[in-house]
């Protein structure tokens, strides 16, 4: 059926409105030793079979975390969308919470700040923040606006120091739910996508 097409019920014309489709948009907690792939030659688990099924569409990822770190995973059904929420012109910040083995000196934590030279380019967190520890395991919240392939290992192990656990706690607007476990998933409703939508357009003004 087209908006132009006119629907008579008995003899009378009946006024339609169609609602615009909203596209779908998946909260995902992953937990470590899942794969963001379909396609994997080593059989390890995907996080797509932990996914509800869609009927008519499939589940894109909206970036990735690697097999060993866990945390907010976003999906959505509509691929235009899920571009716009991993294009790096609308500059939504990616947080986690990354727990480090020894602690980091002053030296160190400037370079993060500043910028560390990579193999695929200058890498830096937009901001770094103590999150507490003991004993040799430090916890620290992250902040960077990008999403590259172990960017923020890399960037750690830039430094000599070895990342034993990392969580992504927040992508763009939104946060991982605390009441989302590990394997979750939840749907988030027409308005708050709306509200999400709304996010990009104004990232995309400025």
């Amino acid at each position: 059926m087209l908006v132009t097409d006119k629907v008579k019920v008995g003899g009378r014309l009946v006024n339609l409105h169609f609602a615009a489709r909203v596209p779908r948009v998946l909260l995902y907690h992953k937990p470590e030793g899942e794969i963001v792939s379909r396609d994997d030659p080593q059989g390890r688990p995907s996080v797509f079979n932990a996914l509800p099924r869609m009927r008519g569409g499939r589940w894109i990822a909206i970036g990735r975390l690697d097999f060993n770190s866990c945390g907010l995973l976003l999906f959505s059904s509509d691929g235009a969308l899920a571009n716009r929420l991993m294009h790096p012109r609308y500059k939504l910040e990616r947080e986690y919470a990354v727990r480090v083995l020894g602690e980091i000196d002053e030296a160190s934590l400037k370079r993060l700040t500043d910028g560390i030279e990579l193999e695929d380019g200058m890498a830096r967190f937009l901001r770094l923040l103590p999150a507490g520890g003991e004993g040799a395991n430090h916890w620290y919240r992250v902040i960077l606006e990008e999403g590259r392939n172990r960017e923020v290992r890399r960037m750690f192990e830039a430094v000599g120091v070895t990342v034993s656990r990392l969580m992504r706690v927040r992508y763009g607007p939104i946060q991982l739910p605390a009441n989302l476990k590990r394997g979750q998933s939840r749907e988030l409703d027409p308005n708050e996508v709306q509200a999400l939508l709304k996010v990009l357009d104004k990232s995309s003004d400025n």
